[in-house]
């Protein structure tokens, strides 16, 4: 259906925790608005958000997922991103696209950590947003402990527009606040029939009727005036207030629901497109002028120019898939536009509405609609598109560093294009996805926001592009260097029957500061050795220090000069005086006490307060350094040093130390000295592992 009143559009994302019902709840919305003919399940892989093979397998959601509905005559486009804390870089892009947002918690209020950076990131969006409490009939809680829990932990005003009318399996209404009427659940599809308020629920109804037109005077100067004095405030003048309350994101509805059984959804569709914003309700986005760089924004208004941000890229049976979010004007389909990320052209061919995965094609588009297009060049995640004659680029994506990396094992070695290439097309759809390369073993490196991620992108490598691969743990990148200064002579001399080989060079290495890299000095005087073998001696002092001393890490962090040495008139060559550098080079190192060097990570972990014991001894026993602990709302925001090693394997132990609560991530920082006791157990691995190879190899 097109959209053809730009104040009757809604967008709204379903924000939770994973777990907490939000895709129940879409699949029950999109069933009490016909706009789909029976309700989708995640329990039985019937869902329409949840399509992936991999999700109908784990019964979650992995990647966001898109719909629309009419409702009272408005055009409803509903995003269902993902809620586990491997996800959450989807959400985060997602969130970019929505104009307001239903935040879903359970009935006794009670939020995990990753609700907790949801309900955050919506205020740095300034997302206006209703509260709904889903599964009323399935767990308990009573309103009042929900309410202070979730005010506890978010800082929000939260004011319930209904009461619930019975709790878990006696669930079966809700008393609609404004208008104090019963609304009681008729059978299975949610209908609902319009009562007077029972006697066990009229003492909280008019309590909590109170707070509401208390809360909505307090955010409305003429309303609270006439509040204080005793005037009388009309439902109408309470539904203007309540509204624009909630556009300004100072007020946050709570209503209540069961996903499942589809009750009080029709009271929900009716609060979104009465309390929540159309477009125009929202303010401008903010961005530049690429060619200018001075800041430049965009109403949102179908007579503004085109702007739109890529949110998403994903991959379909017709090929690479963009959606967008149109942030001003309107465009059509066939159009030429500007990407000025990039600042290249695009045509943006047949534009689709996106309904689970059905694309429905559309004729145009216009601020507010999420669009999804096939097949544009050059066109990627977080980059805006504009119109040709007024350029506009909103600012960057936020960036997520991978908290965890894997070494792939090939099953057949010939697979190694094929899964570049299919790596580089599951990053293209997945942000939080880093591919890198072990330089020392070769290894694919596979980096992402935790285990399950990577868990994950490895059944879809197998699923999509057939390339079969093991997940090894990753190793450990230790580094070599020297902590004194020595000298030695390098010297090679070989007779053969003809022609010999000579070269002989006398070097001194000493340490540099860490982090310097290598250095290396010439100081032959008077042609000791002729200007033309130098670069040769060089060479070998560089393979000899990539192989290492010590467990064959490559040596960093040292100056090595070559202050002396003889030649040969026929015998020397370039390859006599490279050899004899790498030797040189390795008889120095001997003297000069090498020493192993291991990465050290800065680590911040995001855990609840009552975890803080654990989480710092556990940090301890790995050797870690705290550098700092700070409170942020109800978490406590851990800051330690901790060496590579210690921490390949966090992830599952932080789940598992926290119930699930806990998110981490990592950084690389330095390399240091590793402790003398551990040097022998990994000089050992090394040389075993070197001999397997070796081995492999033959």
């Amino acid at each position: 259906m097109a959209v053809d009143d730009i104040r009757r559009i809604r967008t709204v994302g379903l924000l939770a925790e994973g777990g907490a019902g939000k895709t129940s709840l879409g699949e029950a919305m999109l069933y009490a608005a016909g706009a789909t003919t029976r309700q989708g399940r995640v329990e039985d892989g019937s869902s329409v958000f949840d399509f992936e093979p991999e999700e109908i397998r784990r019964k979650i959601t992995l990647s966001t997922g898109f719909h629309s509905l009419t409702w009272k005559r408005h055009h409803v486009f509903v995003v269902d991103p993902p809620g586990y804390a491997n996800f959450l870089a989807d959400t985060r892009y997602a969130m970019e696209a929505l104009g307001s947002a239903v935040f879903v918690a359970s009935p006794n209020g009670h939020l995990k950590v990753e609700s907790e950076r949801i309900w955050g990131w919506a205020n740095d969006l300034n997302l206006p947003r209703l509260v709904c409490i889903s599964r009323a009939d399935r767990e308990e809680g009573t309103l009042a402990q929900a309410l202070a829990e979730m005010t506890r932990v978010l800082e929000a005003k939260l004011v319930p527009i209904q009461v619930p009318i019975g709790s878990q399996a006696n669930f079966r209404g809700v008393v609609d606040l404004l208008t104090m009427k019963a609304l009681l659940f008729q059978g299975d599809n949610g209908a609902v029939q319009e009562q007077d308020i029972p006697a066990e629920v009229q003492g909280d109804a008019d309590e909590y009727r109170e707070k509401l037109v208390e809360a909505v005077a307090e955010t409305n100067d003429d309303l609270l005036a006439r509040y204080l004095e005793g005037g009388e405030i009309s439902t109408q003048e309470l539904r203007q207030g309540l509204r624009e309350a909630v556009v300004a994101s100072s007020l946050f509805p709570v209503v209540y629901v069961s996903g499942l059984r589809g009750a009080g959804i029709q009271p929900l569709l009716d609060a979104i497109v009465e309390y929540l914003p159309s477009p125009v309700d929202r303010p401008a986005v903010a961005g530049t002028n690429p060619k200018t760089h001075e800041a430049a924004e965009r109403k949102p208004d179908p007579a503004a120019p085109f702007s739109a941000r890529i949110f998403k890229t994903l991959e379909s049976p017709t090929g690479k898939l963009s959606v967008f979010v149109v942030t001003s004007g309107k465009v059509d389909s066939d159009t030429v536009v500007h990407n000025a990320t990039r600042d290249t052209k695009e045509r943006l061919g047949q534009l689709f509405h996106m309904d689970g995965k059905k694309q429905v094609p559309v004729t145009s588009a216009m601020a507010g609609e999420v669009i999804a297009v096939t097949k544009l060049k050059d066109t990627h995640t977080g980059d805006t598109l504009c119109d040709e004659k007024a350029l506009f680029v909103l600012p960057p994506l936020m960036e997520f560093a991978p908290v965890i990396s894997f070494a792939l094992g090939l099953k057949s070695r010939g697979d190694e294009e094929k899964i570049m290439s299919s790596l580089h097309r599951l990053g293209e759809e997945d942000a939080a996805l880093k591919v890198g390369r072990d330089t020392q073993n070769n290894d694919i490196l596979l980096s992402g926001a935790g285990q399950l991620h990577v868990e994950v992108i490895v059944e879809k490598l197998k699923r999509r592009y057939g390339v079969d691969v093991e997940l090894k743990a990753p190793k450990v990148p230790y580094r070599e260097t020297i902590t004194a200064k020595a000298d030695a002579q390098g010297r090679l001399k070989k007779q053969t029957g003809g022609r010999g080989q000579f070269g002989d060079t006398w070097i001194r290495i000493e340490p540099l500061p860490r982090g310097k890299g290598f250095e290396f000095v010439d100081e032959i005087k008077g042609g000791a050795i002729p200007r033309q073998y130098i670069p040769s001696v060089e060479k070998g002092v560089i393979q000899a220090l990539a192989r290492g001393f010590l467990a064959g890490y490559p040596m960093v962090d040292v100056r090595v000069a070559l202050y002396d040495g003889s030649y040969h008139d026929v015998d020397s060559s370039d390859l006599a005086f490279q050899i004899a550098g790498s030797y040189g080079v390795q008889n120095a190192i001997e003297k000069a006490r090498p020493v192993l060097l291991e990465p050290v990570m800065v680590i911040e972990v995001a855990v609840p307060e009552e975890n803080i014991g654990d989480i710092t001894g556990d940090l301890n026993r790995r050797r870690g350094r705290l550098l700092s602990v700070e409170a942020k709302g109800h978490t406590e925001i851990i800051k330690a040093a901790v060496p590579m090693s210690e921490i390949l394997t966090y992830a599952p132990d932080l789940r598992s130390m926290t119930s699930g609560r806990g998110t981490f991530q990592m950084e690389f920082s330095h390399y240091e000295e590793v402790p003398h006791h551990l040097v022998e157990k990994i000089v050992q691995e090394a040389k075993q592992a070197q001999a397997e190879h070796g081995h492999a190899a033959h």
